[in-house]
Formats: C-alpha cells, structure tokens, sequence
C-alpha cells in the first residue's frame, strides 16, 4: 500500500471515529456532503477540485487527501487538478504553494498506487 493510500486509509479511520462518536452530527454533515458532491450544471470531478482547492488554501492536509482521491475516482486528470491549484495559489498565496504541492503529490501517488 502505498504512503497516500495508507495516509488516506488513517483519514478515513478518524471520521469513522468522529461518526461513532457523533452520529447524529455525522449523518447532518453526510447529507450536506452528498448534496454538495452531487453532479449538477457541475460534474462530480469538478466540484472535488474546487473542494481540493478549498483544502489547499485552507491548509487540511486530510482534506487534501480526501477529494483528490474522490475527483480522481470521479475522473479527473492531473492536468485538471493543476489548473485548480493555478487558481488556489492566486488565492492563497506562498501558503497555497506547499500545500497545492502536496495535493499534486498525492494525487501522483495515488494514481500510481491504483496501478499496481
């Protein structure tokens, strides 16, 4: 398993915690979540990248990990991802830099790590 799919599989491990804790403020934010990711006038892709930009400018790097890995299984490209960055680094400035690297990191490595 790779270093993102093992990072991500963490992630994922503390929402799950998060859930059990707090089911009923889980369920709430589920359906907001689902709202929000469902394809519109936007595809699902697409509305993952602007989350992965959201992440970047914000700093989380487990969100990061999160909607990379959801516009990639949405279909998303690399190329895709870097025009976003493009325009969360204009936002976010020095900050967004490192972790707009991160993101195109992560993406790389996990598309490699679905290859093997």
């Amino acid at each position: 398993m790779s270093d993102a799919r093992q990072k991500l599989k963490d992630a994922q491990g503390r929402i799950g915690l998060l859930a059990k804790a707090s089911p009923d403020l889980f369920a709430g934010f589920s359906r907001v979540s689902k709202a929000a990711a469902a394809s519109g006038r936007m595809t699902a892709a697409q509305k993952e990248l602007v989350a992965v930009a959201l992440a970047v400018s914000k700093g989380c790097e487990d969100c990061i990990l999160y909607h990379v890995d959801a516009a990639l299984r949405h279909g998303a490209e690399e190329a895709d991802l870097v025009e976003v960055l493009d325009v969360a680094v204009e936002m976010g400035g020095g900050p967004a830099v490192m972790y707009g690297a991160k993101a195109l990191e992560v993406l790389r490595a996990l598309r490699e790590g679905s290859k093997t």
